[in-house]
């Protein structure tokens, strides 16, 4: 007996997997994922479709993105920073020198320069004649525009650059040199050892 004992449980095993099962049917096989889209490679072409291929290929350029323009960035810095601030002074603080009336007169009495006005006159009619701009002449407290600070930006950083690359050039140049020099040393030493390794005849 104790020997069909497993010979019975196999049976019994095998029957129970051959029966059918209760409960819901099981969820059919999942379908291979698609393949994903291929990238673009720089420089492609779409060639002609194949309609029996179904690969969908994607070209397009990868764009730079979007970068301010630093020396744009430091010129509305400088624009919106106003400056140092100015002390406007007490109001109290008024100019009462003209105020007294006597024998002495108002010494400085505010009055048109004849002379300022002659010289500013004939410099307009020399610029005029020469076919230049005279609103320059009358800009009494000047502040750079936010382009004229931007292109001082831009001047600031090529400068920088170029001494940048100015610097490594010379870098470049000084390792060549060492290591021309190096070579020429190694080589002076190899001909020696070999000049010394030869026997004397």
């Amino acid at each position: 007996m104790p020997a069909g004992l497993p010979v019975a449980i196999m049976l019994l095993a095998h029957a129970a997997a051959a029966a059918p099962t209760y409960g819901p049917a099981a969820p059919p096989a999942p379908r291979p994922a698609a393949a994903p889209a291929k990238s673009a490679e720089p420089g492609c072409k779409p060639a002609t479709p194949d309609p029996s291929n179904r690969d969908i290929v994607i070209c397009a350029e990868k764009p730079q993105g979007y970068r301010l323009n630093p020396d744009v960035l430091k010129a509305k810095r400088q624009v919106h920073s106003g400056g140092r601030p100015q002390r406007r002074g007490p109001v109290a603080m008024k100019d009462n020198s003209c105020a007294v009336v006597g024998p002495a007169p108002c010494m400085n009495a505010p009055m048109i320069n004849l002379l300022a006005a002659a010289a500013t006159a004939a410099e307009m009619a020399a610029r005029l004649s020469k076919g230049q701009e005279i609103g320059s002449m009358f800009v009494t407290d000047p502040h750079p525009s936010e382009y004229q600070l931007y292109l001082e930006a831009k001047r600031e950083r090529e400068a920088k650059e170029a001494e940048k690359a100015k610097a490594a050039a010379a870098k470049a140049t000084q390792q060549q040199v060492k290591a021309a020099v190096d070579k020429a040393r190694a080589a002076a030493a190899a001909e020696e050892t070999q000049q010394a390794s030869k026997p004397a005849h």
